[in-house]
């Protein structure tokens, strides 16, 4: 068997289509295709029913893609294993976080990485999902929920804060909030379900009943322009927020508080380029913080 067959075959499996599975591993269509077959062929079984939908995994393509995983589990734990013993200050290390956190500190990180080891290229990867670093979709990521998986080594990087806040645009359409009456009668601008299950039912530990849901976004970054555009009020990390004049905050005393991780796979811990990242990313968020 052909492991790049079988890989092909996992990435149609988890997509559900050539086109999804072809983008995610950087081939085109009609080689996500020929790649299916060749599998199907060598296991003279058919892996998926072709429909309008989609591709849907047969009974067969359920069974191999229980054992396709296994495969895949070995070939990145090899992977790591080989990058873990590796010296070199070169190469490509992949990191992902929130495009909040890449603009505050990890653009920062990878400017003074490159001034001391040149030959190491980032591949930063911003998204609010969750990375799976062990299946090598990064080497590093940068998150504000600690690990369970014991094979993930996480690094506390620090405490931040929340608070909420609206532009003065939004003031001067609708006065300023009373604490006393919360955020009831208000616009909001808040995280999607998926990306912050909280924010639909409560901001900096205020309720939002009562209030209107003008807007859900499903980045930081996006969350601060909404609200600098006046739509409404917003939960914004305090040091993204208070810098900006357009902002101004509201009820001080209320804040969400939140941790910061930087974690990658126990394999890769001891790989010189990884560890490099890694430091100057704790580097940065400590000169941020003083």
């Amino acid at each position: 068997m052909d492991w790049d067959n079988t890989r092909v075959f996992l990435g149609i499996y988890r997509a559900g289509t050539l086109r999804g599975a072809a983008a995610q591993l950087g081939i085109d269509q009609a080689t996500a295709g020929r790649r299916l077959a060749a599998l199907e062929g060598a296991l003279n079984a058919k892996l998926f029913l072709r429909t309008p939908s989609g591709y849907v995994p047969t009974p067969a393509g359920e069974t191999a893609a229980r054992s396709a995983e296994k495969m895949e589990s070995a070939a990145h734990q090899l992977e790591r294993e080989m990058q873990g013993t590796d010296n070199r200050l070169s190469g490509v290390v992949r990191v992902a976080t929130t495009d909040t956190m890449a603009q505050h500190f990890v653009i920062g990180a990878v400017q003074a990485l490159h001034r001391q080891h040149p030959d190491i290229r980032v591949v930063l990867s911003v998204t609010t999902a969750v990375s799976n670093l062990t299946r090598r979709e990064a080497d590093l990521a940068v998150r504000t929920v600690k690990p369970t998986d014991p094979d993930l080594v996480a690094r506390h990087l620090g405490r931040r804060e929340a608070g909420l806040y609206a532009s003065r645009q939004y003031l001067k359409q609708h006065g300023m909030p009373r604490e006393e009456d919360g955020l009831a009668g208000q616009d909001l601008v808040i995280f999607q379900a998926a990306v912050k299950a909280s924010h639909g039912t409560q901001l900096a530990g205020l309720p939002v009943a009562g209030a209107r849901i003008v807007l859900e976004v499903n980045t930081g970054l996006m969350l601060q322009h909404a609200a600098r555009s006046g739509i409404g009020i917003a939960e914004l990390p305090v040091h993204m927020a208070d810098p900006d004049p357009q902002l101004v905050r509201l009820f001080p005393a209320q804040v969400h508080r939140y941790d910061v991780y930087l974690v990658m796979h126990g394999d890769l811990h001891r790989s010189a380029r990884v560890r490099a990242v890694a430091d100057a990313i704790v580097a940065s968020v400590d000169s941020a913080v003083h």
